[in-house]
């Protein structure tokens, strides 16, 4: 986490945007992943009070297929055209992470952060969900020629994109052109992201009195350590770059052992393997799994004892990557330039809903709206970056 800071009330007399005010009334409402219900209902409030049949605004039960018990799903509001043309999709998600609880938002210039030092700000991702929030206000309220757009407020996107992962793709009208709202510049376009894996790692070691009769066990620490030892001395942990790909891995979570005088008989570890190659992802894995193999293999007790290992792994979600004539990223183009402004293309290395989006059939591009030290106290919203976020919105709804 980011070092302590101290913050001095804003001295900032200028008057906030409307759009602005939206955002900081959003991004002081508490609702980390899986407790989204007070910022879904805001939401809803915010739609109906602006014109929004409240039979048109749909959650779906997401919520009920996730790990992690949620309060409410996916929010989907489905606004008809007034000319004709394809339907359009703006999508963010509305979870923040633990450190965002409780942010209190406060105006400094020309960035906003949160007044409690303790705090990050959550601009990731209200600031998203409050530029979709803002062009449906707009639309509701206003006389501009409109496309059909469906507007899908995303939940535990945080803790494993579940809300993309779980929403029907046939409740979203079949949007062929899907603009997802996350972190960053507005001037930015992430076209891809790389594909992750999880898994849990379970050792299996034999007990003894550390002291007593040490060589009558099997640490199951030595075998972890020798194992992750393996990784790191064959290039397999940490920045992987061999011949046949490139990618990441790391052992986040290393649990066990309970006192000095017992030999460990069981720990448990958490690792991820990472890159934009499916298979090569896969390779990773293996290599993983042959290091843990080969380390129980290494450590044995007085009479020839080894420990055993357990693997547990799912996909976190997959790779991909929109080609350079994919609509949705020639509109998003078009929608920077129309600023006198010069889009820059990017591949994350991290998760976004947009993988998930992708794999169920409605592929989005994802534009930034002005985050910057996302989950830690240090956290900023640009004011520019995120007021320039809401307008590119409504240049890639509207016919005008």
């Amino acid at each position: 986490m980011a070092k302590r800071r101290t913050t001095k009330k804003s001295s900032s007399s200028a008057a906030k945007s409307p759009e602005l005010e939206l955002v900081m009334q959003l991004m002081a409402i508490p609702g980390a992943s899986g407790q989204e219900g007070a910022v879904m209902e805001f939401i809803r409030n915010r739609l109906v009070a602006a014109g929004a049949d409240a039979k048109a605004l749909v959650h779906d039960n997401a919520h009920k297929k996730t790990p992690l018990a949620g309060q409410v799903g996916n929010l989907i509001f489905k606004l008809p055209g007034t000319v004709r043309g394809p339907r359009r999709m703006l999508s963010a998600h509305v979870d923040t992470v633990p450190v965002c609880v409780g942010s209190q938002p406060v105006l400094k210039g020309k960035f906003v952060e949160s007044a409690d030092p303790n705090t990050g700000l959550g601009a990731d991702d209200r600031s998203g969900a409050a530029v979709l929030l803002a062009t449906a206000e707009k639309l509701l309220k206003g006389d501009v020629p409109r496309f059909p757009i469906t507007f899908l407020w995303t939940v535990q996107e945080e803790v494993g994109l579940y809300g993309a992962r779980y929403v029907v793709p046939s409740k979203l009208g079949k949007p062929q052109l899907c603009f997802n709202y996350d972190g960053g510049s507005a001037t930015k376009l992430t076209v891809g992201a790389t594909g992750g894996y999880r898994m849990t790692i379970h050792i299996h070691g034999i007990a003894s009195h550390a002291g007593g009769a040490p060589e009558q066990g099997v640490s199951a620490i030595a075998i972890a350590s020798l194992a992750i030892a393996d990784l790191v001395e064959n290039g397999w942990h940490g920045l992987i770059e061999k011949p046949g790909g490139t990618g990441t891995s790391n052992v986040g979570v290393f649990e066990g052992g309970q006192a000095t005088n017992v030999v460990t008989n069981y720990v448990k570890l958490r690792a991820e393997a990472r890159s934009h190659d499916s298979k090569f992802r896969e390779r990773i894995v293996r290599e993983i799994e042959k290091a843990f193999h080969r380390a129980c293999k290494k450590v044995k007790s007085a009479t020839g004892k080894r420990g055993s290992i357990e693997f547990e792994g799912h996909l976190d979600y997959d790779s991909f990557r929109l080609p350079s004539d994919d609509p949705s990223v020639a509109a998003a183009k078009a929608a920077v330039e129309a600023e006198g402004l010069t889009p820059t293309i990017e591949i994350s290395n991290g998760g976004l809903d947009a993988n998930w989006l992708a794999a169920n059939g409605v592929p989005a591009v994802t534009l930034g709206c002005g985050q910057k030290n996302i989950h830690t106290v240090d956290e900023l919203l640009d004011v520019e970056q995120y007021e320039l976020a809401c307008r590119q919105a409504m240049r890639l709804v509207t016919a005008e």
